[in-house]
């Protein structure tokens, strides 16, 4: 077995006879000298936790189990325990490297400036392992997709309908207001001329962000929308994924997934229209070429860092366990990445809730990768709706479930979140894909200071005044004394001349 010394702090033990992980801010029962001890053979997994701060010690779960279940079990944290430095640390996402990775993705993005389709043509070989004949191609050239049922193409209208319908209905008026006697301030909209949609691929095909992505863009009027998307070992797309681009009128299918795919659309190429605006979720590599991109010669701007999807359910006592374990697992096959946090309001029968994830887990086809996720997952007690929105609030979940009774009185409550999926019968799922709302949400707390994808983000937003004379005479004075605080003539004079030119009658 494997021993060690808490010195103050929870532990987490993942295999016998390996040392054991400090979890910095997890709850602990404060004292020193406290051996634990694990026995078992070496490689079982072994997943410990303790709650109570400096008065008691309880353990939650202990049990040698298989490597591929050691996750089932949600690490669990009792709110009115900690103190703030422990709920800033719980808070934490999954440690992202973004120093390697910039400089994994820098090279990448250089690359492809210089060389182009080349460039995209070999990284594709290498990462996609698929040999390009044609980068990128006008979608005019794409037949449609044969071989989908009806069934599916169905599904992807409804979905096509909703996504439309609420993204039309975000159009706004010119606003036009007179602000005093002959000054008049305008704001109109106008669609970015080229925007590029990156749609993941990789461990799952993903139709639906085409729609949440290239809906939009075609609904706010821009003329260029080019799809980046990993293609297929065989060099070929999706038919699912084909067929919402064909059906949207996207203009250019990329062949290419990753940071050569952003960095493609980023500088454009022989095959691939530069573009003026970058929007998609993807992998860290993804993110971080979007970010260095932004920042750099090719401008280009950026919906968001989206990063790995995450989910924070609330639930009380009369959430149905098997709905809640489902919440929990729907962001964690996403990937290894991913994250799920349950905030249980007491009364919630967390054994139950357990036991579905572990039942649940164990029939998912990608359970590999969801109990990866979970493993670095966790549940919140708290005692009231107003506690858990307080740590929701502090957590910004990209997707923020609210499964209590009388859940519209959170709504006041909730500031930082992606989308919200309120009461019993919302589950994230429908928002995900087919409700009409997107899907394409800030990650990683970023929800504190970032809004999802929506019709704003391919418009640009133009503001326009228009004076007369009676409104410069009554404007003017206050621009010409502003301006010679600042030390700004010429700025004056321009305002001066014209006023000259008005007392003369001209």
């Amino acid at each position: 077995g494997a021993g060690v010394r808490t010195r103050g702090k929870s532990v987490v033990a993942l295999r016998s006879g390996e040392p054991l992980r400090r979890r910095k801010g997890c709850v602990g029962n404060g004292r020193r000298g406290v051996t634990v001890v694990l026995r078992g053979r070496p490689g079982e997994s072994h997943v410990c936790c303790w709650k109570g701060r400096r008065t008691r010690m309880r353990m939650m779960a202990t049990e040698a189990v298989s490597p591929s279940s050691a996750s089932l079990l949600l690490k669990e944290y009792e709110w009115r325990d900690m103190d703030e430095a422990d709920k800033e640390s719980v808070v934490q996402r999954p440690r992202i490297d973004f120093g390697s990775i910039s400089d994994i993705v820098g090279p990448i993005v250089e690359d492809v400036r210089v060389r182009g389709d080349e460039a995209v043509k070999e990284l594709t070989k290498k990462f996609d392992r698929c040999d390009l004949e044609e980068v990128c191609v006008e979608m005019s050239q794409v037949d449609w997709p044969e071989g989908l049922g009806k069934e599916v193409t169905d599904a992807f209208d409804t979905a096509y309908e909703n996504i439309k319908l609420f993204h039309e209905a975000q159009r706004q008026e010119e606003l036009k207001v007179e602000t005093m006697p002959g000054v008049t301030c305008r704001r109109m909209s106008r669609p970015i001329g080229s925007v590029g949609c990156y749609v993941p691929g990789g461990t799952a095909i993903l139709p639906s962000t085409v729609l949440m992505l290239a809906l939009p863009a075609k609904v706010a009027g821009c003329k260029t929308i080019v799809m980046a998307t990993p293609p297929r070992q065989d060099g070929s797309i999706s038919p699912e994924v084909l067929y919402c681009a064909k059906k949207i009128g996207v203009t250019h299918l990329l062949k290419a997934g990753g940071a050569q795919a952003v960095a493609a659309m980023a500088h454009g190429t022989e095959t691939c229209p530069k573009v003026d605006k970058i929007a998609g979720p993807g992998n860290q590599f993804v993110t971080a070429a979007k970010m260095q991109l932004q920042n750099s010669e090719a401008m280009v701007a950026i919906d968001m860092p989206a990063g790995p999807s995450e989910v924070l359910v609330i639930a009380d006592g009369g959430a149905d366990p098997a709905h809640v374990a489902a919440d929990v697992l729907s962001q964690a096959e996403h990937g290894a990445d991913s994250q799920s946090v349950l905030v249980a309001i007491k009364g919630v029968d967390m054994e139950k809730v357990q036991e579905e994830i572990r039942t649940q887990l164990a029939k998912l086809p990608r359970n590999e990768a969801a109990s990866k996720a979970l493993t670095h997952s966790f549940a919140v007690r708290v005692d009231s709706l107003e506690e858990a929105c307080e740590f929701s609030n502090i957590y910004a979940p990209e997707h923020l479930i609210v499964n209590v009774e009388g859940a519209e009185r959170c709504l006041d409550m909730v500031e930082n979140a992606g989308s919200v999926f309120l009461g019993r019968w919302t589950p994230e799922s429908v928002g995900d894909y087919a409700s009409g709302t997107n899907h394409t949400l800030p990650t990683y707390g970023y929800a504190k200071m970032y809004s999802g994808v929506s019709l704003d983000t391919f418009l640009k937003k133009i503001t326009v005044q228009s004076l007369s004379k009676e409104g410069l005479k009554g404007l003017g004075p206050a621009v010409e004394i502003m301006a010679e605080v600042e030390g700004l003539e010429a700025h004056k004079q321009a305002v001066t001349m014209r006023l000259k030119s008005i007392h003369e009658g001209h």
